[in-house]
């Protein structure tokens, strides 16, 4: 069984929340089947795909960086990064923990996306744009480090799509069955 979940800002990655703090949303607000998992992560403040699956070697292919599915994203960034900022993303970049893999970007129209809780914060004199950001790696918040590292921090991140598998068509706090 593979489920594709428009994971909401804010849920927390995991059916349940081991913190002392106040209880947030988690994977088991949202999905009520037992013995799926999670392939791979989504921060608490990044929404979109999450794939998850009861079987443990899809579960691996899907998440390890060793079978480099693409995963693409629509991030929302701080300014208007120029072409100098747009080629140093497909480079590579230097973050503390080395190298990424070069990525596939280009900047896009604003996407017509559902509107975020709490929505991202608006200033007059910062303007923003979109990127579209393919990655083949997964390292921890490596999209929003990868954008402050040319100078342009991102402000919403949605994963769009994982390999073949999509979000098109599911709602925030919405799953389906997907075909594997």
């Amino acid at each position: 069984m593979l489920i594709a979940f428009n994971k909401p800002y804010g849920v927390l990655c995991q059916f349940t929340d081991e913190s002392t703090g106040p209880a947030r949303p988690t994977l088991a607000t949202f999905i009520d089947v037992p013995g799926v998992y999670p392939a791979g992560r989504l921060d608490l403040d990044s929404e979109g795909l999450l794939l998850l699956t009861d079987d443990g070697r899809l579960q691996a292919r899907i998440a390890d960086p060793r079978y480099k599915a693409p995963k693409t994203y629509l991030v929302q960034v701080e300014g208007e990064p120029d072409e100098d900022a747009l080629a140093a993303l497909r480079r590579g970049v230097r973050l503390k923990d080395g190298m990424t893999l070069p990525a596939q970007v280009e900047r896009i129209e604003a996407p017509d996306l559902w509107p975020r809780n709490p929505p991202v914060r608006f200033r007059k004199s910062v303007p923003d744009c979109w990127l579209k950001l393919i990655l083949r790696e997964g390292r921890n918040r490596q999209v929003r480090r990868m954008t402050a590292a040319v100078g342009h921090p991102t402000l919403r991140l949605v994963r769009w799509r994982i390999g073949d598998w999509t979000l098109e068509g599911i709602a925030p706090g919405e799953w389906r069955e997907v075909p594997v």
